[in-house]
């Protein structure tokens, strides 16, 4: 399945791979933006290609190419904080991470926008994940659902400090099996890298929405920093100089831990 904006790529393993924050599609929005670099700012970069594997190990990947300033489908649909009393964006965010504004004065979405935007973009990606777990279950007894994400190491509003590496989440255990978290845990560890399970990003819509281990879906979210596989800036970061480009040599050693994850979900889901 593809459409201008949304991608299904169908394999036959128990592997649901979702992309959901690098689209870089405004969807028009341009000239209400205070800037289109502002409004791409947050998007996951190059997490599609990080990501390109999944393909080649017979994995479904679901990916929209819009922005999640257009509006963000690992949010709660209602609105409601998936972080209550944490600072944190919304389903059709007015602000960035940093808390800028997104929009020019007057130009937000009106709540009768956010509704058109749930039903053009928001309900057709949850329709897509649906529609392959249940193709997936109809040929495995059990499946595991992979949300990949990135974010900058630094981000003051939103966490203290710097995030570690790696950032699983299962939504405090409730969205997989604690053994198939224990095996990825086990191969973080071994990197030598920093990690954490269930820390600041526990798992969003996505993970909590579909992780139903009772139902042989069990939903893992990576919460990848920057800087694993980006020559990330020590700033903020800067038209000139953000997203820095992708190296595929320099993410090598990242890739090569997140395919020995997928590999093994996939290894845990089939046996």
């Amino acid at each position: 399945m593809t459409t201008p904006w949304l991608t299904v790529t169908q394999g036959t393993a128990p592997l649901l791979v979702s992309i959901p924050h690098t689209g870089i599609d405004l969807a028009g929005l341009d000239s209400r933006l205070v800037s289109t670099w502002l409004g791409r700012r947050d998007c996951d970069w190059w997490i599609d290609k990080l990501y390109d594997f999944a393909a080649d190990l017979s994995a479904t990947v679901v990916h929209t190419a819009i922005s999640r300033t257009v509006i963000d489908v690992n949010r709660d649909p209602s609105g409601v904080s998936l972080y209550p009393g944490q600072a944190t964006t919304g389903l059709c965010p007015t602000d960035t991470f940093d808390g800028d504004p997104l929009y020019r004065m007057g130009e937000e979405p009106t709540p009768s926008e956010i509704d058109q935007r749930r039903e053009t973009y928001f309900k057709p990606y949850h329709a897509a994940l649906q529609a392959e777990i249940d193709r997936l279950r109809g040929m495995h007894e059990k499946i595991v659902l992979y949300d990949c994400h990135s974010i900058r190491s630094v981000l003051p509003r939103l966490f203290e400090g710097t995030l570690p590496v790696f950032n699983l989440g299962t939504n405090d255990g409730k969205s997989s099996d604690p053994a198939l978290q224990e095996k990825v845990a086990a191969i973080l560890a071994a990197t030598g890298e920093t990690w954490v399970v269930n820390g600041r990003f526990k798992g969003g819509w996505i993970t909590r929405q579909f992780g139903q281990p009772q139902n042989g879906v069990h939903a893992l979210q990576m919460e990848l920093s920057n800087r694993g596989y980006m020559r990330e800036p020590t700033e903020k970061g800067a038209p000139e100089n953000w997203p820095v480009p992708y190296d595929a040599t320099y993410a090598a050693p990242i890739r090569a831990t997140l395919k020995k994850i997928l590999e093994t979900a996939i290894a845990w889901a089939a046996r």
